[in-house]
């Protein structure tokens, strides 16, 4: 793969075919043992240039593939290396059969003897893992996703000679580098790093002179082409030289190296996000400011990173222009393109702050959310790290100030990013963003954008006409957008009377008072409005009471206390009139003028009894459905009262654990925005009610900030309500999230509070499951005889309670700790308790954790085939409830005894279907999986479990 492609069986070299089929072999090596859709590989190998016949030259590709591999193996008899599974077609090799994949475990050896100090084993591996290139990779191949992760893989080659290059400095191999520096600097004369080792050897080769003339040679080269300084680390390491700095002799040099970030993936399948919004049809004019965009990276892309501030009014055309520009360059960008709406101006919901919107990037970087700090800094710093080195660009739409955009820009070139603001974000201008005005259309820019909805013929009828939407529109393009809408709508109507009918439309938002009315965009608004029928006026201003981003059919139908049937029709028809959007299938959603217009609308005097009756309407919806959908993930969790939801209110249909867990997903940012909406209105029940149902929901998709978040907001709730339960639910929840945010204090801290209402209370459940929560805390901080005793008292508050499930969950946690200190034997006794007392309980989630605990236990006993069964027993129950991410625990805990066993295959096939789950998650544990399944080879190794 690094070079042209070749691959062998033992000492043969394999003819590989035709161009195609190499490249098809390349695409299914990128993905190895993981299925890849055929869709998928037909997307990689020609991308939109795919034949019509794509299927059948991937059906004969892969045939000449399976006969290279094996030539003796009989026609329709499965393929060994290359196989067809229900999900797609999967190439399944041994580790270390890539050069690719030996290429990254060499650098991670060399960083690790670097970071050690062992200095001549890390020269040997980073030496060994650049000898594996035999020239640029996938060498004379070429389609769209090997093309970028060529450019990928020659960013990372360079990266790693920087690093050779740095540890030959710091065994003293000085002189020996002058005459290679010279050259790589001559062949990449924007990277800095190796300018700054150039001026190292040259300086301990006793050529100061020549050190301090490398330094003036890039000042200048930067200054020429970009316009900009050296580095703040390259000024500083010319003083050094300048001023003979001792402590420059014999050390490496200061210029930080850009390490991978810690935990990602060093593969070559790496999280490529293409977050760009659908770009707007009909767009026109903008000539101007394209060219300035075009200019800022040139026609090569440019090395260095810029910052585009994209500014001017509301409904300008901001985001358009943006979205339109990221479309026409993204093939730049390699490593993909990151978006996000910072609803700076948004009149309702508040704008997204700096760490949410980090929080998203890194999800879509692929951080697991474990794995996400805990701070702003540590979050910005992560995600810088994760973009050092690639292409990428970041779109950061409506932000509000300098401020809100500040922590959300990459550190390193390579990267693009586009803001889009009302404000002229000065600071961010004075900190060398460009700033690109964008001003109203041109009179000639209006004429060509009715054009293209209108048609040539009708507006060239009427130019007068024209002229005059033009100009009452302030050409602004969201109100000629909704003027062109009526007039398709209407097309017997003359565009005369249109403009006559707009043009004495008074009124406006106050967000866009000009100096005159030509200016004022409120009167296209309430055009539209006031053209409604009743139904669909009510419903449009109710709308603007939503908090959340988008909304579906049933929300929008309580809102109205319509039936959902009519709420489709009258949601159609404001999308009709281009006061809506359906932005996904059956999801509708505001632009932010049209939002300010609605809620303004809501508000006006003598529609506060409208207003409660739809909020009620709202918070009921999303209560009762959340409800439903928790019992439907959760059934054994103790019920809440949540009473009957009021007259016209829909709830969603969830039949089963799947639509429900879909469900949570589609409106996991509405229930956020509804918790904090009920909360500044005062309806601290809805606040508390809400927050619960998502509980579980939050938990297993691994979202523990906003669950601590949520439950925050559920703890204050419970104490304006004066609800002494409430607030003991609360921190124990609260307990359990910052467990997993692995916040521990806090965790400890809520757990304290809990057992103090609790035992206020008397609730001795409650008061057995703060111990078990304690004993979670001390596991994390391996005190393993503590956590045991807090498991025994759990055990004895339970059984004083008279509570079977809570004892036989306890008795379960009493064997874990057990077999964490080591007695395995006296483990298995109180988990068959456990089990006893789960028979007559029904608790089929404690009984699956009994078998797992069980498994655990026979397996340090050496009882391999004991283990298997009761991990098989415990699959059996996590499938049947539903519970992917235990199904993935008890998988990984399989293959470690299967590895033990001796049965590699086994083991093999557990880690591959837990790997593939927990990559659905993005949950952390798969690395470690990855990490065993690299290990295969390499013996067993001895871990210890958490829960």
């Amino acid at each position: 793969m690094l070079g042209p492609l070749q691959a062998w069986q033992g000492d043969t070299c394999l003819t590989l075919g035709p161009v195609q089929q190499r490249v098809v072999l390349s695409v299914l090596a990128l993905h190895a043992n993981r299925p890849l859709r055929r869709e998928q590989l037909i997307e990689a190998v020609w991308g939109e240039a795919a034949p019509a016949y794509a299927v059948n030259l991937v059906h004969k590709y892969i045939s000449g593939l399976r006969r290279a591999f094996d030539p003796v193996r009989s026609a329709g008899s499965p393929s060994r290396l290359l196989a067809w599974t229900d999900i797609g077609y999967r190439l399944s090799l041994p580790p270390g059969c890539l050069d690719l994949e030996v290429f990254d475990r060499e650098i991670g050896r060399a960083r690790a003897a670097r970071a050690a100090g062992e200095l001549p084993e890390a020269a040997q591996a980073v030496h060994a893992a650049l000898q594996l290139w035999r020239g640029p990779a996938f060498d004379g191949l070429t389609s769209p996703l090997l093309d970028a992760e060529r450019e990928r893989l020659a960013q990372r080659r360079i990266s790693v000679l920087e690093e050779r290059i740095e540890i030959d400095l710091a065994m003293g191999n000085d002189q020996d580098l002058v005459a290679e520096l010279q050259r790589l600097v001559a062949e990449h004369p924007m990277r800095e790093r190796l300018r700054g080792s150039l001026m190292t050897a040259l300086y301990r080769s006793g050529r100061q002179g020549e050190a301090l003339t490398a330094f003036h040679a890039v000042a200048r080269y930067l200054k020429e082409e970009l316009g900009v300084d050296p580095s703040a680390e390259l000024q500083d390491l010319y003083q050094r030289i300048l001023t003979n700095d001792p402590a420059l002799a014999g050390t490496a040099p200061p210029v930080r190296a850009v390490a991978e970030p810690a935990g990602a993936d060093p593969g070559p399948v790496l999280p490529v996000p293409a977050q760009l919004p659908y770009a707007i049809p009909h767009f026109v004019g903008r000539d101007a400011e394209l060219r300035h965009l075009d200019e800022l990276i040139g026609p090569d892309g440019g090395d260095g990173m810029v910052i585009a501030a994209i500014t001017g009014t509301a409904g300008v055309g901001k985001t358009s222009l943006a979205v339109h520009w990221a479309h026409r360059i993204s093939g730049g960008f390699p490593d993909g393109q990151l978006y996000v709406d910072l609803r700076g101006f948004d009149p309702n919901l508040s704008a997204v702050e700096p760490g949410e919107a980090l929080r998203g990037f890194l999800d879509a970087l692929g951080v697991p959310a474990r794995r996400v700090p805990a701070t702003l800094e540590q979050q910005a710093a992560l995600y810088r790290s994760l973009l050092a080195g690639r292409r990428v660009m970041v779109v950061l739409d409506n932000a509000r100030d300098t401020e809100q955009v500040m922590p959300l820009l990459p550190g390193s070139a390579g990267c693009l990013v586009l803001v889009t603001s009302r404000n002229r974000l000065s600071g961010l201008v004075a900190a060398g963003a460009v700033a690109v005005p964008v001003d109203l259309l041109t009179a000639d820019e209006g004429r060509q954008m009715l054009r293209g909805r209108l048609g040539p013929s009708r507006v060239e009828a009427e130019p007068g006409a024209v002229d005059d939407i033009i100009a009452v529109s302030a050409r602004l393009p969201l109100a000629l957008a909704i003027v062109a809408a009526r007039a398709a709508a209407h097309p017997r109507f003359s565009l005369a009377a249109l403009a006559g009918d707009l043009g004495q439309a008074r009124g406006g938002l106050d967000a866009f008072v000009g100096e005159n009315e030509a200016t004022d965009a409120r009167a296209v608004l309430s055009w539209s409005y006031h053209l409604l029928g009743a139904p669909a006026a009510r419903l449009f201003r109710l709308l603007g009471l939503h908090p959340g981003p988008d909304i579906s059919v049933a929300a929008a139908a309580s809102l109205a206390g319509v039936a959902p049937s009519e709420a489709r029709r009258l949601l159609a028809a404001l999308c009709g009139a281009h006061l809506l959007d359906e932005v996904t299938p059956g999801r509708f959603g505001f632009h932010d003028l049209l939002r300010a217009y609605a809620a303004e609308q809501a508000r006006a005097p003598g529609a506060a009894a409208e207003r409660e009756q739809a909020l009620v309407g709202m918070f009921d919806h999303y209560l009762h459905t959340a409800y439903a959908a928790d019992r439907l993930l959760y059934p054994y969790r103790a019920p809440l009262e949540v009473g009957e939801p009021a007259d016209g209110v829909t709830t969603a249909e969830l039949a089963d654990t799947k639509r429900a867990m879909a469900w949570f997903v589609a409106e996991h940012p509405n229930l956020l925005a509804a918790i904090t909406l009920a909360s500044a209105a005062g309806q601290h029940s809805y606040v508390y009610g809400l927050a619960w149902t998502m509980t579980a929901f939050l938990n297993y998709q691994g979202h523990w900030h906003d669950w601590a978040a949520t439950m925050e907001a559920a703890l204050r709730a419970a104490r304006r309500l004066g609800d002494l339960g409430g607030q003991a639910q609360a921190h124990r929840l609260l307990n359990l999230a910052y467990l997993q945010l692995g916040r521990l204090d806090e965790a400890g801290d809520h757990a304290r509070q809990a057992l103090r209402v609790f035992a206020e209370l008397g609730d001795l459940p409650g008061q057995a499951r703060i111990h078990l929560n304690f004993g979670r805390v001390l596991e994390r901080q391996c005190h393993f005889q503590q956590a045991l005793d807090q498991a025994r008292k759990a055990l004895e508050l339970f059984r004083l309670a008279g509570d079977p499930p809570g004892e036989a969950d306890a008795l379960n946690w009493v064997g874990w700790y057990h077999s964490q200190l080591g007695y395995h034997e006296q483990a298995l006794e109180y988990c068959h308790q456990s089990l006893v007392v789960h028979q007559g309980s029904g608790d089929w989630p404690g009984r699956a954790d009994t078998w797992d605990s069980l498994g655990y236990a026979h397996h340090h006993l050496g009882h391999h085939d004991e283990a298997i069964s009761c991990y098989e027993q415990a699959l059996a129950l996590w499938h049947d409830l539903g519970d992917r991410y235990q199904v993935a625990m008890t998988l990984l805990r399989l293959g470690d005894t299967h590895r033990a066993a001796g049965d590699l295959l086994a083991a093999r096939d557990a880690w591959l279907r837990a790997m593939r789950i927990f990559d659905g998650f993005g949950h952390p544990e798969a690395a470690t999986v990855r990490s065993k399944l690299d290990l295969l080879t390499h013996g067993p190794r001895t871990d210890k479990g958490h829960r």
